[in-house]
């Protein structure tokens, strides 16, 4: 089975190749880049994936196109950043020097924003949705969850995202301090992708 994959992020990409398997081969969508994305504007996770699953899938007929919408959850922000993972520090114009990526400057303002919180109550969980639809229709949802902690300072340089500050209290390490492959096992995204094949290999593809 080929699964197309609606994403040009590096990290993402490295994270879904380490699933492959002899049965399904992930390769990224052709001319992503050149493609006007849709606007990801649902309050939830599973909203945005779907939406932008649909989205890809018309534009490339017959084929199977899988897209996600992830991000981090903090108890202590009420859910925050949420599904503005990727644009926290734009959200709220948040002043960082402008040799700063993005991660990092998203890094610095869940950083700040926790701040006044006591450690013991940085409990965060990351959250994937992955759909998969193939001519404008959705085939399947997967999701998944990993819990962790948000640390004081990042640490690792493996993963990307919030991964250098998100912890894992039953491995003593960082998202960003294990390799892809390991990584994939237990992650919000590997779950989710787990979920999803599990979904798709029963439906009348």
């Amino acid at each position: 089975m080929i699964l197309y994959i609606a994403t040009s992020n590096p990290g993402k990409l490295r994270d879904f190749a380490a699933a492959a398997t002899q049965d399904i081969s992930l390769t990224p969508l052709p001319n992503l880049k050149e493609i006007p994305p849709p606007p990801e504007d649902e309050p939830t996770f599973e909203g945005n994936a779907r939406t932008k699953a649909i989205y890809y899938s018309l534009l490339t007929p017959g084929a199977i196109v899988i897209a996600d919408d992830s991000g981090l959850e903090v108890d202590a922000l009420q859910g925050a950043p949420g599904v503005r993972s990727a644009r926290y520090a734009e959200d709220e114009n948040f002043p960082a020097p402008s040799q700063t990526t993005t991660d990092e400057r998203n890094n610095l303002f869940l950083l700040a924003a926790l701040r006044a919180t006591p450690h013991e109550h940085h409990q965060a969980r990351y959250h994937c949705v992955l759909a998969a639809a193939r001519d404008g229709k959705v085939l399947a949802i997967g999701s998944g969850e990993v819990e962790g902690q948000i640390l004081r300072a990042p640490r690792g340089s493996e993963g990307f995202g919030y991964d250098p500050l998100f912890y894992l209290p039953e491995r003593g390490k960082t998202m960003a301090e294990l390799d892809p492959q390991t990584k994939l096992s237990f992650s919000h995204r590997g779950r989710a992708f787990k979920a999803l094949l599990a979904a798709l290999t029963s439906h009348a593809l």
